[in-house]
């Protein structure tokens, strides 16, 4: 594409590339000027900061009280700030901002030019929004009909009711129901608009000088070693996940008999959840030691007269304790801690920045309940990051990379979900150092986050290749990555018509996916630099962070610079300079003591991970011969997939 094309296309006068290696990256104007930099940075900080807080008080108008009203303004809102967001764009990119001297003014300057799909002209920037906006209601809306309940009402929401059921049904035969009829309810309408989507994202992505829309996504990580790094960590989790998925199967044979193999993958309905991708729900079922206690304070709370105040306080005073900054006035006063009974507002919690460095909120119908006191201490920390970087320029009051403010308040989760912790605030009163209770503990933590992490790696790897390769097969290659990260497989025949991506809302929403599989594996990296400079001893899932000034120092240092740094260099300070990767070992160490266990009670098990047969693929039969080159004599697809099946085989044994 020339760059007279280019400049016609996004109304640009002077626009060049920088060149990296042998192809054109990034799109920059000829303006070299600092001081005019620096006097639109200054514009713009300001500018920005005024849009942002009109955004997020009429989306919390929205949030907090759902009237079409409210929901026409926050739409309005949206759009003006896409407006604006597109003219700070168009400046930005007149600037050779990657030769302006001064490394902080380039930093900021990169972020607005490279983000967003504001080379596209007017009407497709237009149509791609609206296509969005248009997936995500069609999803949102979706209903489905009850169980055997003939003349009942189809009004059944995911949120609401299905995910309950996945969670905590044992009916096979209703949880099958479940899955099939929510896949085929979003997947099919949702086909044609995605494959549009993919052709205009891959347009934006390509006119702002990046191979595609996934090589764009992945530029908010300024890694070009990014795809590897993470192929690396799942593949060091991915032996844990193993021994995990073949103890979880060797119980569910025991609850559901021949409907799971011995040796093979499982059906993607029976794992207490929509997606597989959270076990939590099936903890009862595959308990490690049944008539242990569980570690519920729930009812200890109801005794000793909490209430959501007090849950926030609390959660406060952990902060407070480590020499973190107490909540502004703003927050008290302004914060939604209950349900109101007046109106109706969306429950979900949620930690609030109104992008004036004054007023932070959280959200959350609050229960006197242990999940929610959980739930309160992990938005607290969201408000905490927001603290600690208030002082930076806008474009700095973030995240050091996608996915670590979720890491930072899990890192927080780990350490208040802990016998050891809730024994020392007087909620828990039982023995903290019992085997049983500890491997229990263990179990539930990684149905949360081992069995979540092949699944919260995957999405991406489709998303990209999908952007890289095309839209042909989209749903062979999802249950193609799913059955070899997850040993997961679809529980009736699938066609390409289905379209079963889209059944996670990430997908049609246009949200990354990848930064969720970040979170996890740096959340364990941070909390073990905390234990460390704390003084803990013993084993990383027992720390307790609790009054350490010492982690609360390394906490804020490591919050307080926001975006302003590479990742990279944040990640060196935060582990004190043992590395500047995304690493799985502090996840690993976490575990251990579950995977010793494991490792006995799987040592009768005919596999160790799952084998890959013709019976398996079978259910992915379709018209349009899904999975059929594993089988066939297309040479080259069929040898790249006899590897791929020799591989799933060998690393089940080698494991």
């Amino acid at each position: 594409m020339t760059k007279t094309r280019i400049a016609r296309e996004i109304g640009v006068l002077a626009i060049l590339f920088v060149v990296v290696g042998n192809h054109a990256r990034y799109l920059e104007g000829l303006n070299v000027n600092l001081g005019e930099a620096l006097q639109f940075l200054r514009e713009y900080d300001r500018e920005a900061s005024i849009m942002c807080n009109r955004v997020m008080t009429a989306q919390w108008n929205f949030a907090t009280n759902i009237t079409d009203y409210n929901r026409r303004k926050m739409l309005e809102e949206q759009t003006f700030k896409l407006k604006f967001d597109r003219a700070s764009w168009r400046k930005a990119v007149t600037f050779a901002w990657s030769r302006v001297p001064d490394p902080l003014t380039r930093r900021q300057l990169k972020m607005i030019a490279v983000k967003g799909r504001s080379a596209l002209t007017d009407d497709k920037f237009n149509e791609i929004h609206h296509l969005i906006v248009e997936m995500k209601e069609l999803y949102m809306r979706t209903r489905l009909c009850p169980y055997k309940k003939m003349g009942s009402q189809c009004d059944l929401s995911l949120d609401r009711e299905i995910n309950r059921v996945m969670a905590q049904s044992r009916d096979y035969e209703e949880l099958l129901h479940f899955w099939r009829s929510w896949h085929e309810a979003v997947g099919p309408p949702l086909k044609n608009k995605y494959m549009r989507y993919v052709q205009l994202a891959n347009q934006a992505a390509r006119l702002s000088g990046f191979a595609d829309a996934g090589d764009h996504m992945r530029e908010a990580y300024e890694d070009d070693y990014f795809q590897q790094n993470i192929a690396e960590v799942i593949s060091a989790i991915s032996p844990l996940y193993k021994n995990l998925f073949t103890y979880v199967r060797a119980r569910l044979i025991e609850r559901y008999g021949d409907k799971i193999r011995k040796d093979g993958p499982l059906p993607a309905h029976v794992l207490g959840n929509m997606w597989a991708q959270n076990w939590e729900g099936i903890f009862d079922i595959v308990q490690p030691f049944p008539a242990a206690r569980r570690l519920d304070i729930t009812l200890d709370m109801m005794l000793q007269g909490f209430t959501p105040l007090r849950m926030f306080q609390m959660a406060e005073e952990f902060f407070t304790s480590l020499g973190m900054k107490p909540m502004p006035p703003e927050f008290w006063r302004s914060s939604i801690f209950e349900k109101p009974i007046d109106r109706e507002v969306k429950c979900t919690a949620s930690a609030w920045d109104f992008c004036n460095k004054l007023d932070y909120r959280i959200k959350q119908c609050t229960r006197v309940t242990m999940e929610d006191l959980l739930s309160t201490h992990h938005e607290m920390a969201h408000i905490q990051y927001y603290l600690q970087y208030k002082d930076q320029p806008l474009l700095f009051r973030n995240e050091a990379l996608p996915g670590f403010h979720e890491a930072v308040s899990d890192a927080i989760g780990l350490s208040v979900f802990t016998p050891q912790h809730l024994h020392r605030i007087g909620l828990y009163n039982n023995s903290t150092d019992d085997y049983e209770i500890n491997i229990n503990f263990l179990m539930l933590m990684a149905l949360q986050k081992v069995a979540y992490m092949p699944f919260a790696y995957i999405v991406d790897q489709w998303r990209w290749r999908v952007f890289s390769d095309g839209v042909a097969d989209m749903t062979t290659r999802w249950w193609e990555l799913r059955l070899q990260y997850q040993g997961i497989v679809p529980p009736i025949t699938r066609t390409e018509r289905d379209f079963d991506p889209a059944a996670k809302y990430h997908v049609p929403a246009d949200v990354p996916y990848v930064k969720y599989f970040v979170g996890i594996v740096m959340q364990f990296q941070l909390f073990e630099s905390l234990c460390d400079i704390s003084g803990h001893t013993g084993n990383l899932h027992t720390c307790d962070l609790y009054r350490s000034r010492e982690a609360g120092r390394l906490l804020s240092d490591v919050l307080s610079t926001g975006a302003s740094r590479n990742w990279k260099e944040v990640v060196r300070e935060m582990t004190r300079g043992r590395t500047n990767r995304i690493d799985a070992g502090a996840m690993l160490r976490y575990f251990e003591p579950l995977n010793q266990w494991l490792k006995r009670q799987n040592q009768m098990e005919p596999v160790i991970g799952w084998i890959t047969s013709q019976e398996d693929t079978e259910i992915f039969a379709s018209v349009s011969a899904l999975f059929a080159h594993w089988y066939t004599g297309n040479a080259e697809a069929a040898t790249s997939s006899k590897v791929t099946l020799m591989i799933f085989v060998l690393i089940s044994y080698l494991v």
